[in-house]
């Protein structure tokens, strides 16, 4: 039996006036996912647990079978692990964000625009973090490069003692509340003021608003946290599982999870990635012996804390047409037996433009159990559905067995 997991990030989402009321979910035409789930159990899944944060790192661990009250340190070291930054005990890492803020007021009055500068490239924010590292790394604080707008700074002997918050959850509002407390919080105040003078005129910003695009005109530190430690997924399981995503989060928690983490050329975290790479992959990793395969899909989350509605549907569209579609033929046509499930990590409601802790809806399908139910694979439909799994990471034992 192969087990095929598709998370679509952020898919889950409150009714919006501009869709007539409905959830993007209930207005997107997603004939593979109401077809699977119509012949599959549809049911709710409480991926965050009560009183944690609803980050896509808590919600991703649960997902994937591990109590987040037990194994999360915090969000920045999964994702250092996968850009290939080695950690210490002791070692404090932080996501550092290059963010959009407006320019003319003074930094605390600032408001921010946009929690990944228009998803500023890569090659753009290496060479901007370079001009970072020089001013404020040293033997002690040292800067990584990631992907687009997500970088790391891990810093030696730091501290988690600090208040530090996520610049998605602060859209549209002034950063005048939000600016760091706690230990180091000095450090960050000075190195977020002092970012903003050294950015808002490089040449990379400046081209950037030559084209209409935001610049990237201050850093943004959050998501601290230790040295990870997890079981590894097939002593937990018993599957030999892979991860393909274009987010170093997943990624890291692949590799400390000792799952195979693949990466897809032109595989980038929006829109417009390579559905049909992450699907070929999927396919080549399952011929390949791997047991279960997780298949990351960011850009409905992208699209709900940009706002874009249009986009956040378009998502859900392109997930259904280009990745559940070809992955369900594909297992069809060659006589396994299996199982598949979609669901999303947590909501990122278009209203609020930022993550929610309310259960999410879930189907699986299984190709040698198919059943007659009734109930939409949409957040109403769940709900009607009674089914509740209450604590998430008891999704993933479920979904195997």
């Amino acid at each position: 039996m192969k087990h095929i997991l598709i998370l679509a990030d952020g898919m889950a989402d409150w009714p919006v006036e501009e869709l007539g009321g409905k959830t993007p979910m209930e207005a997107a035409n997603k004939p593979m996912m109401e077809r699977l789930s119509s012949m599959g159990e549809v049911g709710l899944v409480q991926t965050v647990p009560h009183g944690m944060n609803p980050g896509s790192d808590t919600a991703n661990l649960s997902v994937l079978g591990y109590d987040p009250k037990k194994y999360y340190t915090g969000r920045s070291p999964l994702e250092a692990i996968s850009i290939g930054a080695a950690m210490d005990l002791g070692d404090v890492c932080f996501r550092v964000n290059f963010v959009t803020l407006t320019e003319d007021e003074p930094y605390t009055e600032k408001t921010i625009l946009d929690h990944s500068a228009d998803e500023v490239s890569t090659e753009e924010a290496q060479e901007l973090l370079e001009v970072i590292k020089v001013a404020f790394g040293d033997e002690m604080k040292k800067f990584y490069t990631g992907v687009s707008y997500r970088h790391a700074l891990i810093m030696s002997q730091g501290s988690t003692n600090v208040s530090l918050t996520p610049p998605h959850n602060i859209l549209g509002k002034k950063v005048t509340d939000y600016m760091p407390k706690g230990d180091n919080g000095d450090f960050f105040y000075e190195m977020m003021v002092k970012s903003f003078d050294l950015l808002k005129d490089h040449p990379i910003n400046l081209k950037r608003k030559e084209k209409g695009l935001r610049p990237a005109n201050s850093v943004w530190p959050w998501g601290e946290g230790t040295k990870p430690e997890l079981d590894s997924f097939e002593d937990l399981f018993g599957k030999k599982g892979a991860m393909i995503s274009a987010v170093d989060l997943l990624k890291g928690i692949a590799i400390v999870a000792k799952m195979e983490s693949i990466d897809v050329v032109g595989a980038t975290g929006n829109i417009h990635t390579n559905y049909e790479g992450k699907v070929k992959a999927a396919i080549k990793v399952l011929e390949d012996g791997a047991d279960f395969v997780y298949i990351h899909i960011e850009a409905p989350d992208e699209c709900g804390h940009q706002g874009d509605v249009r986009n956040k549907v378009r998502a859900i569209e392109l997930i259904d047409e280009k990745v559940l579609k070809p992955v369900f033929e594909y297992m069809q046509s060659h006589g396994h037996g299996f199982k598949i499930a979609v669901l999303p990590d947590h909501p990122t409601p278009i209203e609020i433009r930022t993550h929610t802790n309310e259960a999410v809806p879930y189907f699986i399908f299984n190709s040698e159990n198919q059943t007659n139910c009734s109930f939409a694979y949409s957040e109403a439909g769940a709900r009607e559905s009674g089914r509740l799994i209450e604590k998430g990471h008891e999704f993933m034992p479920y979904f195997l067995t």
